[in-house]
């Protein structure tokens, strides 16, 4: 296990900079999370921190060493790919030990490994199996195995889940975080789905075109989001904005006048936060009418769908509904034909500078 520095650390292709001098923390035994959509830089950073990539700019130190113009193979480090890269004509326990094998490791040393990462990852009725005859599931917990052998100072996961079906993703999440709570090996996770980067993470970098957004723990980013993108990027179903003008500490929502205490120093435009898990259906503080135009079930859980003046049309959005969404508690029916009352805390809504879309 070791500590991981990331200091300045920028990559460039000619004039296209992909990744802003991008600089992180990782403490001992911590599992972090980079996340955001395509085309953000976490895989790039990903791949420089494993020395697939050369850093335009900056400097990685592992375990108090540096590895910045080191091989992959000096870094002491052991990657997870989103394909499982195993062998097809080696079996599940040759599959796991060639990477010691390939060092010259001994037999006996080889296997005990072998049978140990078999146990941990309860793969050891498939030791003689073919990749070909094992579940995708199977698979991955094999390449996981492979990793665990080497006994490295750092894992590096590069999406190992998006190729399962979205049940498996979540049984093989799970399975992640209590192998990672077993072993406590530094981990560097790479992920585009933020409900797992929520779930598994000690803390997460959200990033955005090449530039870190937020650092924090899952539930200060949920909580506290730094600004629009990390709001509208963290939460299932995602946050609700409507423009507003905020005066003297009052802005008005959904037909109704609301004070904002603590928001009087800022005057103007402003982009106003609501998770639809903060509407609540019947008595709150502030109340609204509402006629849905679309009521989904979830059993114990209704997402509520309905159009409100005011609400945030983002770049590319042009023509679409003013749509907006409220998740509630309700184990009985709901129609969409008929009027509904919702409601919300004003202590609840976030705020957001319009111009420059930072929190307030």
């Amino acid at each position: 296990m070791a500590n991981i520095s990331i200091r300045n650390v920028s990559k460039s292709y000619g004039s296209l900079k992909v990744l802003e001098p991008f600089s992180l923390e990782i403490e001992n035994g911590e599992f972090v999370v980079l996340v955001g959509p395509s085309g953000c830089g976490k895989s790039t950073m990903l791949k420089i921190l494993a020395g697939l990539e050369p850093a335009t700019e900056g400097r990685i130190i592992i375990g108090g060493r540096e590895v910045t113009d080191l091989a992959p193979g000096d870094r002491d480090i052991a990657m997870v790919f989103q394909n499982y890269a195993l062998y097809p004509h080696l079996t599940v326990r040759q599959n796991i030990g060639f990477g010691l094998k390939m060092r010259g490791t001994a037999r006996a040393e080889i296997d005990r490994r072998v049978e140990d990462a078999a146990r941990i990852l309860e793969v050891t009725p498939y030791l003689d199996r073919k990749p070909k005859d094992l579940s995708g599931g199977q698979r991955q917990r094999v390449a996981l195995g492979r990793a665990i052998v080497r006994q490295p100072q750092a894992f590096l996961m590069d999406e190992p889940l998006s190729n399962l079906d979205a049940k498996l993703r979540v049984h093989m999440r799970a399975e992640i975080g209590a192998l990672h709570k077993r072993i406590g090996v530094t981990t560097v996770y790479v992920t585009h789905d933020q409900v797992e980067a929520m779930t598994m993470a000690d803390r997460v970098v959200i990033m955005q075109d090449g530039i870190i957004q937020q650092i924090a723990t899952p539930d200060e980013l949920f909580n506290s989001p730094a600004n629009l993108f990390v709001a509208s990027f963290i939460g299932s179903p995602g946050m609700n904005f409507l423009n507003a003008e905020l005066k003297g500490g009052r802005l008005t929502l959904f037909g109704r006048e609301v004070t904002m205490l603590g928001a009087t120093a800022h005057e103007g435009r402003v982009v106003v936060g609501l998770r639809p898990e903060h509407l609540l259906l019947g008595e709150a503080p502030v109340t609204f009418p509402v006629r849905p135009t679309l009521v989904e079930s979830l059993g114990s859980e209704k997402y509520v769908y309905f159009d409100a003046e005011g609400a945030r049309l983002n770049e590319g959005d042009e023509g679409r509904s003013k749509g907006l969404i409220a998740r509630v508690s309700h184990s009985g029916s709901l129609s969409k034909d008929e009027d509904l009352v919702l409601g919300f805390d004003p202590e609840r809504l976030y705020l957001f500078n319009a111009e420059t879309e930072q929190r307030l």
